[in-house]
């Protein structure tokens, strides 16, 4: 669904509220590689017409807004959580440390915040849970573009220590290629142990 609109954002501002943060996260369903989130502010009434969820956009078509976005934005930040910490915490509660980090790193501060989803981690700041936010916000739907570029980048670049996966066409995902390479050799050390359970067994 296109976002043609503010609607959201809107309705915050009618209320008083000025500097609004979308923030959303990517990766939570690869096999490898860290979960990514990122945290942004634009000014009032900025819009980009083409943003929508990230998942409903080419590989080029991300690629294209998300400098538009990051130039434009009057802060934004992206945090992450590791491998290790996806085993150690599970996929659900390292979202919301990578959330965090990310609403943690603004060099501006929000009064308010979009959070896609229903789980949403605990601030001081005023914020709001918006499910399907990524369809239904702008702002949200700017954060899941930077932060799923972020996170192709460096899948590609792990692309290059471990080729054999195929990460830069997979992004980690299990694809029937991916999973037939960790059946053959095993996983890497950017593979998420908790989430190959079923494939490979304990």
């Amino acid at each position: 669904m296109v976002i043609d609109n503010l609607c959201l954002e809107k309705a915050l501002w009618q209320r008083g509220v000025s500097l609004i943060a979308g923030v959303d996260e990517v990766g939570r369903g690869p096999l490898a590689g860290p979960v990514f989130a990122c945290a942004v502010i634009f000014a009032k009434h900025f819009f980009l017409a083409g943003v929508q969820d990230s998942k409903m956009l080419t590989e080029k078509q991300r690629q294209y807004l998300d400098p538009f976005l990051r130039q434009n934005a009057i802060s934004y930040a992206l945090g992450a959580a590791s491998v290790q910490e996806i085993d150690e915490i599970n996929i659900r509660q390292a979202t919301i440390l990578a959330m965090n980090r990310a609403i943690e790193k603004l060099i501006i501060k929000p009064d308010y915040l979009l959070i896609d989803g229903e789980n949403i981690p605990n601030t001081s700041c005023a914020s709001m849970g918006v499910v399907q936010g990524d369809q239904k916000s702008f702002t949200i739907a700017a954060a899941s573009i930077i932060a799923k570029v972020a996170r192709d980048n460096l899948m590609r670049n792990i692309d290059e220590k471990y080729p054999q996966y195929r990460f830069a066409k997979n992004k980690g995902y299990g694809t029937a290629e991916h999973i037939q390479v960790l059946k053959r050799i095993g996983p890497s050390p950017y593979h998420r142990h908790t989430f190959l359970k079923k494939i490979l067994g304990d």
